[in-house]
């Protein structure tokens, strides 16, 4: 693990958080619990939209990036790290 790039790592905890926040909402065991009564239907909304819209940016992020995990990754940024195309 210690030859994983910081940003992967991010990219990584941050999607697993958002995968779990979106399974939690979908079983109805949100992680900031809302209840009926306390909170207007309007806060309701805007938590789910957030966490949607949340997940949906974590995703991308984490598809988009070139992220250097398999053994074919090393070897590819080790050699663009070589050619300069890439910071170390």
């Amino acid at each position: 693990m210690k030859n994983l790039d910081k940003g992967t790592v991010i990219r990584t905890v941050l999607l697993l958080i958002a995968l779990i926040n979106q399974t939690l909402i979908m079983v109805g065991m949100p992680i900031i619990p809302i209840e009926e009564g306390q909170i207007t239907s309007l806060v309701d909304g805007i938590y789910l939209v957030g966490s949607i819209l949340f997940t949906i940016v974590t995703i991308v992020m984490a598809w988009f990036k070139n992220n250097y995990v398999t053994r074919n990754g090393k070897l590819q940024k080790k050699a663009l790290q070589t050619q300069g195309l890439i910071k170390k």
